[in-house]
């Protein structure tokens, strides 16, 4: 299976790059923004013609959230209209297309985790952007995998967000004596290296086309993600849960989104709660 990746120097990215490495029947050709800038729009077919690969998996994705409030037009350029070009040239050479998206499609007000069957409604401008770029995605191209994440965690850190929430809670920790954290706004939280072993399931597996959700089992608050953080790493920190009034922020955040793996479990998927993978994670790094 001759894979190219391209966002491989992200979080997500790097991981698949190493599950990938573990995988003998795997050629993984990693791309980054040096290889293929796909704020080009008219360049990415070409670029993408120039190399033989069965599958693209794309990573890419302009997810500043509240940066892109203001950037509506270059947010749709990017999750959407550049996915449209991939998925055209995926088209074209018969090649498989996954594209990574999110759960910000949904608006948050559910009371149990969101299934694949579930109707997005996204409330910001990322979550709009991402949305339109699933439906061009399968629109465009019959063979199609949107994996839908959340939360994500991974060693490489979230790039252009100064590191993911658990490398963020344990720099505040070690600074302050007292942590504010979110208490009313729930997620998947979820491993990088999780999803990127997924992913290769599912193709090896050559399941069919559509939308899997393929998020860490359980859901959490961002308070209960970071009390869990500070057990693990026997940090002794003051927690105190408040509301997201007090964090103000441009964009709104769905208070709900936590997604349902069922679907990848019964394709043959993994299940593991969030909190072994957290554990597995925080042992990757060296905090435990």
């Amino acid at each position: 299976m001759r894979v190219l990746l391209l966002g491989s120097n992200g979080q997500l990215g790097t991981d698949l790059q190493q599950v990938a490495a573990d995988r003998e029947d795997v050629e993984l050709i990693p791309w980054t923004r040096d290889e293929l800038n796909v704020e080009d729009l008219e360049g990415i077919g070409a670029k993408l013609e120039s190399v033989q690969f069965d599958v693209l998996v794309n990573c890419t994705s302009y997810h500043k959230t509240d940066e892109v409030e203001d950037n509506g037009t270059k947010a749709v350029a990017v999750n959407a209209h550049a996915v449209r070009e991939m998925a055209e040239a995926c088209h074209s050479s018969g090649a498989r297309f996954v594209h990574i998206s999110t759960d910000y499609v949904f608006p948050g007000t559910a009371d149990r985790p969101y299934r694949e069957t579930d109707c997005p409604a996204p409330i910001n401008v990322y979550g709009i952007s991402k949305y339109m770029g699933e439906s061009l995605a399968q629109l465009t191209h019959d063979d199609t995998l949107i994996v839908r994440v959340a939360s994500l965690f991974g060693v490489a850190g979230a790039s252009g967000k100064g590191g993911n929430f658990v490398e963020t809670m344990i720099r505040l920790a070690n600074d302050r004596g007292v942590l504010r954290v979110i208490n009313n706004i729930r997620m998947s939280p979820t491993s990088t290296e999780y999803v990127a072993d997924n992913i290769f399931r599912l193709l090896e597996a050559w399941v069919a086309p559509g939308i899997y959700h393929v998020v860490n089992s359980g859901d959490a608050s961002w308070f209960e993600f970071a009390r869990e953080i500070m057990r693990m790493m026997n940090l002794s920190v003051a927690l105190q849960p408040v509301t997201h009034d007090e964090f103000p922020s441009p964009a709104m955040r769905p208070f709900y989104s936590a997604l349902s793996n069922a679907r990848l479990i019964a394709s043959g998927g993994t299940n593991e709660h969030w909190t072994e993978a957290l554990g597995t994670y925080l042992s990757k790094k060296g905090y435990i």
